[in-house]
This record gives C-alpha cells, structure tokens and sequence, in this order.
C-alpha cells in the first residue's frame, strides 16, 4: 500500500501548481504541486480500504511512513488518515520540528494533532519555541481547538490570552498571522469568548509595536463583527 500511495502521488506531479503555492508562500521542496482535494480524496480511500478501516494501528504505521519520505503532500497525507489515539507526544514533537512549510503546519494541527489528549499542553510548549515553524504550531494549534467542536471550557481557553499578548510582538510573517488567526478563532467560539478576546485584543493594541498593532486591528475588526445566535 505504502508503495501504491507513493507512485500515485508522484503521478500528480505538476510543476505549474508548484510554482503557483510558492507564491503563497508555500514551501516549494519535495513538493509535487498535488491539489489538497485530492489529497483529501486518497484519504478518504485509505481509511475506507479493508486493510485500514478496522485496523488504525495498520494507518498509524502507514502515516509514520509517509511522513518519513520528507514529501509535501505525503507529509499532508498523513496527517488526514493517521489515528489521534495513537498518536504520542514524541511523534508530535518530531513531526513540528519537521514542520517547513505553513501548510503542513496548519493541515497537521487541523486533521490531527487538536484530537490528541496532550493538545493543549503542546500549545503553550510550541508556542515558547524560537524556530517560527514550532512556534506557529503551537498558535495554530489552539486556533484548531477553538475552530473544533470538543469539551474545553471558556476557562481553559482564557488561559490562553496572555501567552497570545506575549508573542504579538514577534515580527516573524508566519508567526505573527497564526497568533492572530489564534486570537480571533478564540473570539468566534461563543460571546464569552467574544467579550476576553476583545479585552486582550485591545490590551494588544497598546503596545507600541507593528506588528502588535496589526494583529490587534485585525482581530477587534473581525470579532466585533461576530454575531452570535
């Protein structure tokens, strides 16, 4: 299977979508230009395959394998048909010192890694990283617990806020976008939320910093558009 998954991945191979997500400042190495609903849809095949569908270990195994080919869409691929249950901390920290590109640092937190019993503990670790990469996980992690439907409470993602203002100032273009993609996605998750996202976003905004400031402006104009049923 793993075989299989390789050649037909190789087989979308498109220079021109390659050249096209470079300019969306996607990493462009050991990258065959695979469009994502693609990708979504060799997922869904592998988890539905008989080999797979009551054996997740056999898909944990599978992940492990893609992602050790160091291919960009492999390494995406993974991230869609691996078990969270299976996943352990050692694997998450290997997988976010691999993390070379955005997207797979987005996709790997979205698909997966928000799943996992240790999710929250990552964000606050990844998120003291200096490697912009590890630390845009750990911001892009807790955008994905706040986007996802799960048992966290307001409190637990109040806990949050302060880290967020800590690291506004960090001018890193990768950095910068997931802490306000964090900041907002928070605020979007109920009025509660709303109301301490706003409070911390103005907070942000005082201080004397761009970057700061940008992310302060940004997320004020979109959670203060947010309505609420």
């Amino acid at each position: 299977m793993y075989k299989k998954i390789i050649k037909k991945l190789k087989s979308y191979y498109n220079p021109k979508n390659i050249a096209g997500m470079a300019r969306f400042g996607i990493n462009s190495k050991n990258t065959l230009g695979v469009p994502v609903p693609i990708l979504r849809k060799m997922a869904k095949e592998i988890r539905k395959d008989p080999a797979f569908a009551k054996a997740p270990a056999g898909r944990h195994n599978l992940a492990l394998q893609l992602w050790d080919t160091k291919i960009h869409e492999a390494r995406l691929l993974a991230s869609m048909i691996d078990d969270y249950r299976l996943v352990t901390k050692s694997q998450m920290d290997k997988w976010v010192a691999d993390f070379d590109s955005w997207d797979v640092c987005d996709q790997a937190c979205m698909n997966l890694f928000r799943y996992t019993k240790f999710a929250q503990k990552k964000c606050f670790e990844w998120a003291k990283s200096e490697r912009d990469f590890t630390r845009r996980g750990g911001f892009a992690l807790m955008a994905a617990l706040a986007f996802a439907k799960n048992s966290m409470t307001d409190k637990e993602f109040i806990k949050f806020f302060p880290i967020i203002k800590k690291y506004s100032t960090d001018e890193r273009n990768f950095v910068r976008k997931a802490v306000n993609w964090a900041l907002r996605q928070i605020g979007k998750r109920n009025k509660n939320l709303n109301r301490e996202a706003l409070k911390w976003a103005l907070e942000i905004k005082k201080i004397n910093n761009k970057t700061a400031q940008w992310i302060a402006n940004d997320a004020i104009r979109e959670l203060r558009q947010k309505r609420f049923d």
